[in-house]
Order: C-alpha cells, then structure tokens, then sequence
C-alpha cells in the first residue's frame, strides 16, 4: 500500500461533502439537545408544583411535554445515526481509496440510509413543533375566555 500524496487530496476531497453533512447534522442535534432541555426544565417545575397541590392542568401539560420529549428522543435517535452513517462514509471513502476495494455500493447505502434517517428525524421534529404549537394556541385561548368571559 503506497499511498501518494495526490491521492490522499483526492480522497479529502471526495470526504468534503460528508463532512459538510455532518456539521449540519451536528447543528442539528444541538437544536434538539436545547428542546429537550427546556422539555425537562419545564417538566421538573411542573412535577415540583405538583408535589405541593395537584392540578389538572398540570397533569396534562407533563403528558403533553412527555409526548414532545419521545417525539424528540426519537429525532435525537435518528440524527445520530445519520452523523453515525456520514463518519462511516469517510471512512470507507479512505479506505476504499487507499486498498483499492469497491465500496461504492456500502458508500451509496449508507449515504441513503443517512438521507432517510435525516429525514426522519425533521419529520419527528415538525411533529414535535406542531405539538407545542398546538398546545401554546390551545392554552392561550382558555386563558382569554377565562378573563374575558364574554
């Protein structure tokens, strides 16, 4: 195996579009790191009031932030393995340049398996987006007919 310099840019080149994938992917994933967080900082204040009286409305407001945390759990679960997929495309595109070996079908595979997980993940996410849309519209709207009666 003598690698030569020229061939090493090559293959760095041929890894720059994978690596650009997952610097987005990683973005991502600290985007929905951040909602889980404020998923989990709301809920500790809602099951920490619960502790001192129970509420109604509590309740069904941790059942809704339990449905948003699975729904991002899920996409967490799915980002990951497309950063996963995209580090294992690098590394087939070195080593198939590097042994001469034809990965070509791994390579492709893996970059739709990658595509397909990210995907899932946005959709998760939507999902996840509509919900707390829903439930925000849904709270402000029994929040005015309480003040506003008429």
């Amino acid at each position: 195996m003598n690698i030569q310099l020229g061939d090493i840019g090559h293959i760095i080149q041929l890894a720059i579009a994978p690596v650009f994938l997952l610097s987005a992917v990683c973005t991502k994933l600290l985007v929905l790191l951040n909602r889980l967080a404020r998923i989990i900082d709301r809920s500790r204040t809602l099951e920490e009031r619960l502790d001192v009286a129970y509420n109604d409305t509590y309740l069904n407001e941790l059942d809704i932030l339990y449905r948003r945390s699975h729904l991002i759990n899920i996409a967490i679960s799915l980002s990951t393995a497309c950063g996963l997929f995209v580090c294992l495309i690098v590394a087939l595109l070195f080593i198939g340049d590097t042994t001469n070996a034809t990965l070509d079908k791994y390579i492709a595979s893996m970059f739709v398996g990658a595509v397909f997980c990210l995907i899932g993940s946005f959709g998760f996410l939507l999902r996840e987006i509509f919900i707390a849309s829903a439930f925000m519209r849904d709270h402000r709207h029994v929040r005015h007919v309480e003040r506003h009666p008429n």
